[in-house]
């Protein structure tokens, strides 16, 4: 141990708990170090109570050593715009349609995101080429065991023209993004904390997230949280918001009190709480 209290800070154990991760010199090392640097610290801080009690359980740390604090989103996340010409340019910027179903975030297997290509095949059966899902973050170079064929995907379930990627967007441009969606969907399966539904819901834009890890307890009662295996409810869920506009104008009130907890201030106090306590530990 270190004569100065040691804290370290681990995210989530995503590298850990999928098996295609585990593959390659670079993976087995990163995941050495990840567990070594815990086990090694007098305390580890994390950003949700999933990962909280993942670390626990997989890494075999003593609860009273580990402390979940949230993270925060911040206030360029917000219903209305500041600036209805800046919405304007970012809308040509991307070619966004009039309506659309959003998707931003990674691509890696964990995202789920081949879940989220079959559900679309039944809400592009409901709806048709007037709400189009976008995809985007910047799109996979080829496939890879991390990476599934997206392509090859869309092509095969017939999605071409209800798909669209967008590439990569620029921090500043993501809160026009999600103010302008119908809908956002967060399919994956393990996430640390999830901060792209807490900004949708923070710009009050309906969330559909998958019940895994972290999600339900960022979403709360302001978002749909479902099976990310069952691609049908995920696609009953988009339907509903989009054709339900009592439903979805319930959850755009919802959404903004809901990530309204989550303040980086707050996450400020809480982070140095810990340092304080591990400090006068020793």
């Amino acid at each position: 141990r270190s004569p100065v209290p040691l804290v370290v800070t681990v995210h989530d154990l995503t590298t850990l708990a999928v098996p295609a991760y585990h593959r390659g010199l670079r993976a087995r090392l990163y995941n050495a170090l990840v567990s070594a640097s815990a086990r090694g610290a007098n305390h580890v801080l994390t950003d949700s109570y999933a990962s909280k009690t993942d670390i626990v359980g997989r890494l075999d740390i003593p609860e009273a050593r580990v402390t979940a604090v949230y993270l925060g989103v911040g206030a360029q996340y917000s219903p209305r715009p500041d600036n209805s010409l800046v919405d304007m340019a970012v809308r040509r910027k991307y070619d966004l349609p009039d309506f659309y179903v959003l998707y931003l975030g990674g691509y890696e297997l964990h995202k789920n995101v081949v879940t989220l290509l079959y559900a679309y095949t039944y809400v592009a059966q409901a709806l048709g080429e007037d709400y189009p899902l976008l995809l985007a973050g910047r799109k996979p170079a080829g496939s890879a065991p991390a990476f599934p064929d997206y392509d090859g995907i869309i092509e095969r379930a017939g999605l071409g023209k209800f798909v669209r990627w967008i590439g990569y967007v620029d921090e500043e441009d993501k809160p026009v993004l999600y103010r302008n969606a119908e809908v956002f969907v967060f399919p994956s399966r393990h996430e640390g904390f999830g901060l792209p539904p807490l900004e949708a819901m923070a710009c009050g834009t309906p969330v559909v997230a998958s019940d895994g890890g972290s999600l339900p307890e960022i979403i709360g009662p302001a978002g749909f949280a479902i099976d990310p295996d069952d691609a049908r409810q995920m696609a009953g869920a988009i339907i509903s918001l989009v054709m339900d506009e009592q439903l979805a104008a319930g959850l755009r009130r919802q959404g903004p009190e809901q990530a309204a907890q989550f303040t980086w201030e707050r996450t400020a106090i809480e982070t140095l709480a810990v340092y304080r306590q591990v400090t006068s530990d020793e």
